[in-house]
């Protein structure tokens, strides 16, 4: 029988993001396989209903849930490539901070 393998959960509380600045909730969970760090799952995700309501507000995401990474966006989700976690973080933080400057801003998203 082989042995479970040994894995980490990083799942920090949700960020509120002020209204002046857009307003939503950030939510992020990775799971690492310890000891090499290898992300074995992940979802990030930006959750604001003022802007979108359908998919219980989630207007970005990002997660390798059923197999396959993927990107939400707006209630659509499309196949995405996964290089590192850490690009990936570096993409949702200016992807969601650019559609919430829009919302603020009253343009098109």
């Amino acid at each position: 029988m082989k042995r479970p393998k040994k894995q980490e959960i990083y799942a920090p509380a949700d960020v509120k993001i002020p209204s002046r600045l857009g307003g939503g909730i950030l939510k992020e969970r990775v799971i690492r396989e310890l000891p090499s760090k290898k992300v074995v799952s992940y979802a990030l995700a930006y959750i604001n209903p003022l802007i979108f309501s359908g998919d219980n507000g989630r207007v970005l995401g990002y997660d390798n849930s059923h197999d396959y990474t993927h990107r939400h966006y707006m209630g659509s989700i499309v196949p995405d490539p996964f290089t590192s976690y850490e690009d990936l973080y570096e993409r949702f933080e200016r992807e969601w901070q650019e559609i919430a400057i829009k919302f603020v801003n009253g343009e098109q998203i």
